[in-house]
């Protein structure tokens, strides 16, 4: 998938959360911590072979195989235990929070979004790109009085 498409993906989620009541600025927080433990997850797997960071229960594989009001409380929950662990984890999501209101967008984001994706095999560019499209298009839609 190339960049304007991941970028206009992103971005027409990021329409549909603010359309019910996400800012911006807390789309851009969510999606990375959801993007965070996607790739970590990711690295765990052949070339790469490295030990997850993330410890196991709160991990990717724990919030795919979630739906409705439980994932909605486990993501809350993962989000509130990674703030406690020691070190650049802890430093990471220290404070987070789940900013979602409803766990069926949560869900769509988790599962037709992130993980539909190989985020680690895109180049750095790729991924630095996407996010510059994002603050583009925000800046964008903030001239136009939208935002």
């Amino acid at each position: 998938m190339n960049t304007s498409t991941i970028v206009q993906k992103l971005w027409n989620y990021c329409n549909v959360l603010r359309d019910d009541g996400m800012s911006y600025g807390d789309y851009v927080e969510q999606l990375t911590y959801l993007l965070f433990l996607k790739m970590a997850d990711e690295r765990t797997k052949a070339p790469y072979n490295q030990k997850n960071p993330i410890p196991e229960g709160f991990d990717w594989p724990s919030l795919i195989k979630k739906d409705g009001d439980e994932l909605f409380d486990h993501y809350r929950h993962t989000l509130e235990a990674l703030g406690n662990q020691k070190g650049l984890l802890g430093l990471i999501f220290n404070k987070s929070q789940n900013k979602f209101q409803d766990p069926a967008k949560l869900r769509r984001l988790i599962v037709d979004l992130i993980d539909k994706e190989n985020w680690v095999s895109m180049s750095a560019d790729v991924k630095g790109d996407a996010y510059e499209g994002l603050l583009e298009k925000n800046a964008q839609d903030t001239k136009s009085g939208a935002g």
